[in-house]
């Protein structure tokens, strides 16, 4: 099949499932493209359609290359969209919160759900070498950028949370990437296993990445800056995406913090000092549809996934039993030093609670798992994967909106309870 038959049919059924959503589910987007994808598969699969029908469908999805389409085709362009939009002064509030989230917990979190899930796989029977329960840990410890912002646009967290949140999945997956890929080298023997090694790595990635994307969004910034035509505008920070995100992979550094330095750098010192207001309501609404766009194709991807992965017996039970370890690694992981850092500054209640629920798993995950090394632990790794994705993304996502609510009405209460009785000790002293 041409690319080009590929992509008529993604974008068809995205639009197809769009439609039937926004007409009769009114699900938010994501979720409800995904879950309409989900259940079409399912539906596929119990169908008593002949052979041919159901080699043609996962010939389908196995010439879309799910791991090389995501973390090397939308990933950069939705990175780019998000970032545009972070307020770069809110960011830099919490910057000591969101750089401890982004990396520190990250590796906690590697660790605890890579030594969880060995003894997991060891109980069910399932041969997993240790070093890959540490990849499966790295793989899906980072929160997903693409459905975390997402989701949140309309779950009404506390702006000072929702920065927090945004900026933690924005430079999180770049941290977890450098990790996964410093994993799988120590695993096929391709780096020495040191620490030493690895963290050279990942501070060579890393800073090199934010150093390459502050370079290139200087340059486009510049750029800008010398011309007034939004079609032009729109054409440079499109190639920056592109061209910034090439670039990243070719020298070996991080691509998605370079992308994201890139993308608050035009969205906030570019928005304000080198575009016009025509110019900054087009790239707005240029962004917000290419986003739109990608995330639509890339739910309807996840949900139609489950067509060429083997969901049964070991796997299944093992995925089901990967989510609580999932989510108590991810809350011991931001829980530990967020009571550290209370003795300095304060949160807001419930803290904890949210970041936790709040950290949606995504395309990412799906995209390294399918990227490790053809063999039985690879197709395991990939359906205990796919579980806590579907399970973070159904219901973590479509219960967030409900928990940001309570916990509001929550600290309301108790922030009146507190004025309630500093009010009555002052009217006692008096």
């Amino acid at each position: 099949m041409h690319l080009f038959d590929i992509l008529a049919v993604l974008l068809s059924l995205a639009a197809a499932f769009s439609w039937i959503n926004h007409r009769f589910i009114r699900l938010p987007t994501t979720i409800g493209l995904m879950l309409i994808a989900l259940l079409l598969s399912l539906g596929l699969l119990i169908a008593p359609l002949d052979a041919e029908w159901h080699s043609t469908l996962k010939l389908l999805l196995e010439e879309v290359d799910f791991e090389d389409t995501v973390l090397h085709g939308m990933l950069g362009f939705l990175l780019f969209a998000g970032a545009l939009h972070v307020d770069l002064h809110d960011l830099a509030r919490h910057k000591g919160v969101i750089a401890i989230l982004a990396s520190a917990s990250v590796i906690v979190a590697t660790l605890l759900i890579g030594m969880g899930a060995w003894l997991l796989f060891w109980l069910l029977g399932l041969d997993v070498p240790f070093i890959y329960c540490l990849l499966f840990g790295a793989l899906i410890s980072p929160t997903d950028p693409i459905a975390v912002l997402g989701i949140l646009k309309g779950a009404g967290a506390p702006e000072s949370l929702n920065t927090k949140i945004t900026g933690e999945s924005l430079f999180n997956d770049g941290v977890a990437v450098v990790l996964f890929l410093t994993l799988v080298g120590i695993a096929t023997g391709a780096h020495q296993a040191s620490l030493f090694n690895a963290l050279g790595m990942l501070g060579y990635e890393v800073i090199g990445g934010a150093l390459l994307g502050f370079l290139s969004g200087g340059l486009v910034l510049l750029m800008l800056r010398h011309v007034d035509d939004y079609q032009v505008e729109i054409l440079l920070t499109l190639a920056l995406a592109t061209g910034g995100y090439a670039l990243a992979d070719q020298l070996h550094l991080s691509a998605p913090i370079a992308i994201v330095v890139a993308g608050l750098m035009i969205g906030n010192h570019g928005r304000q000092r080198a575009m016009s207001e025509t110019t900054r309501q087009h790239l707005d609404d240029f962004w917000e549809l290419v986003d739109e766009i990608l995330n639509a194709v890339l739910f309807v991807l996840i949900g139609l996934e489950v067509l060429v992965l083997d969901l049964s017996g070991g796997p299944l039970i093992a995925g089901t039993l990967a989510i609580p370890l999932v989510l108590a690694a991810r809350a011991l992981s931001v829980g530990l030093p967020i009571g550290l850092m209370r003795r300095m500054r304060d949160f807001a209640p419930g803290t904890v609670t949210l970041l936790t629920w709040a950290g949606l798993r995504g395309g990412i995950s799906i995209a390294l798992a399918l990227s490790l090394p053809d063999g039985e632990t690879r197709d395991i790794l990939v359906s205990v994967t796919y579980v806590v994705v579907v399970f973070s993304i159904l219901v973590q996502g479509l219960t967030l909106g409900p928990l940001v609510r309570v916990i509001g009405r929550r600290a309301d209460r108790e922030l009146a309870e507190v004025t309630a009785d500093a009010d009555s000790s002052a009217f006692t002293h008096n």
